[in-house]
């Protein structure tokens, strides 16, 4: 596993399992531990998801060393605020049974709830997560799907940099603002649904690509995320594609081939929703 060093000197895994809509119990369990035994040091969820018991146990039941794990959860949309935020990672932590989190993030910058007042609820809630970053109970603090403006607004009124911006990425979505201003202000973007949520894997091109390299078109997809010094934080439910998708350091895509697959990016390749429009 490779790592990719944040603006705190922090090393955080090239790679992540990404645990959305896996929340049934056990199977949670089952996916974190094996996860884990085929390499990942990475597991992304977040209090919305409704996994993080489950994520904390398999966590304690891969019996890794805790300082050898990157875990990430993030703050939910109905709670903005110093203090609220405070209280819910106090809680994401008492449900993962961990002593500290790696990241923590503000997961959407602008809930319908707080539509006419988010700049001002995201400051305070930032300004809880440089409190917790002061106490060690957090590694890193970062945010996301937070757009270009977002960020900056939101850079004006603290003292700790931004470290990490989770946004959504992938061959048919390229947000090349979010992207270059993140990457010129020291800002680690991660990619969510680096796969198209599945749609991108059967394009033609990227098919095309994974028979030149011998790759399946999930490794293809995860190594042009890498490519572009972007950390994938693939999902699935299946073991051999868990393990499969972890399977990506051993070769590099030619620019040729990243060149063809960023021309597959498209004004409505999105498949989530938009940050300023959300209405969650």
């Amino acid at each position: 596993m490779e790592n990719i060093k944040l603006n705190n000197g922090l090393l955080m895994p090239s790679i992540g399992f990404g645990t959305w809509k896996i929340n049934e119990y056990d199977q949670a369990v089952e996916l974190v531990k094996n996860a884990i035994k085929y390499g990942y040091r990475h597991i992304d969820t977040a209090s919305v998801y409704g996994n993080e018991e489950a994520i904390g146990q398999g966590i304690k039941e891969s019996h890794i060393p805790r300082k050898e794990l990157f875990i990430t959860t993030k703050l939910w949309n109905d709670v903005k605020g110093y203090s609220e935020t405070i209280i819910a990672f106090e809680e994401s932590l008492k449900r993962m049974q961990l002593d500290y989190i790696d990241l923590y993030l503000i997961h959407w910058p602008s809930p319908i709830q707080f539509r006419d007042c988010y700049q001002e609820r995201n400051i305070e809630s930032y300004h809880a997560l440089e409190t917790l970053y002061k106490q060690g109970k957090i590694k890193a603090i970062g945010v996301s799907n937070f757009l270009k403006h977002h960020i900056e607004e939101l850079e004006k009124n603290i003292s700790i940099p931004i470290m990490v911006n989770q946004i959504e990425f992938h061959p048919y979505y390229y947000d090349q603002e979010t992207i270059d201003y993140c990457k010129e202000h020291g800002i680690v973007v991660e990619a969510y649904s680096p796969l198209g949520r599945g749609q991108v894997l059967q394009d033609k091109i990227i098919k095309e690509i994974a028979k030149k390299y011998n790759k399946t078109e999930a490794q293809i997809c995860i190594r042009y995320a890498i490519d572009n010094q972007i950390v994938p934080l693939p999902k699935s439910v299946s073991n051999e594609k868990i393990k499969s998708n972890l399977d990506v350091f051993d070769f590099c895509l030619k620019e040729e081939d990243r060149q063809k697959i960023r021309s597959l990016s498209k004004v409505d390749g999105k498949i989530g929703s938009y940050p300023d429009t959300t209405n969650f």
